[in-house]
């Protein structure tokens, strides 16, 4: 960047990448953390402070395996959220089979580092049970939404 600006400099690039998201420049995955460096000549912390706020707007999200990407449409869940979640859409009970990492990983379109870090956290809470040889069962049903 040429000049410093007074509000932030990790803003104006926030402001500079949410223009081009919203006219429709920016799509799927962003450049490297590294090329967005490059291009507004700034250091990797200041990057990272802009992605974060797009972040938190819902505008961005981070993929484990791809990086930064424009968030998609409609859908603002978590990962994890939406993973829970899948229980209740797919009508799953107690005992019922969940779905495997492969078609879990097709369904959320993440990777399976992603989706296997979802599921041991799933596991840790008790939502599913490993069942050697049967795969993953759902082992507690998650809290309805609005619900501790």
């Amino acid at each position: 960047m040429q000049e410093a600006s007074p509000r932030g400099t990790y803003l104006v690039i926030s402001k500079a990448l949410r223009k081009g998201i919203a006219e429709g420049e920016l799509t799927g995955p962003l450049p490297s953390e590294a090329d967005l460096m490059r291009s507004y000549g700034v250091a990797r912390n200041t990057i990272r402070r802009a992605l974060k706020v797009l972040e938190a707007e819902g505008a961005l999200e981070s993929a484990p395996g791809i990086g930064w990407r424009v968030a998609r449409e409609g859908d603002r869940r978590s990962l994890a959220e939406r993973m829970a979640d899948l229980i209740s859409e797919d009508s799953l009970a107690i005992g019922d089979t969940y779905p495997s990492e492969a078609m879990l990983c097709e369904r959320f379109d993440v990777s399976r580092t992603a989706v296997r870090r979802v599921l041991a956290n799933m596991e840790g809470t008790g939502l599913l049970a490993t069942v050697h040889g049967k795969g993953r069962t759902v082992r507690a049903l998650p809290p309805a939404p609005g619900r501790s």
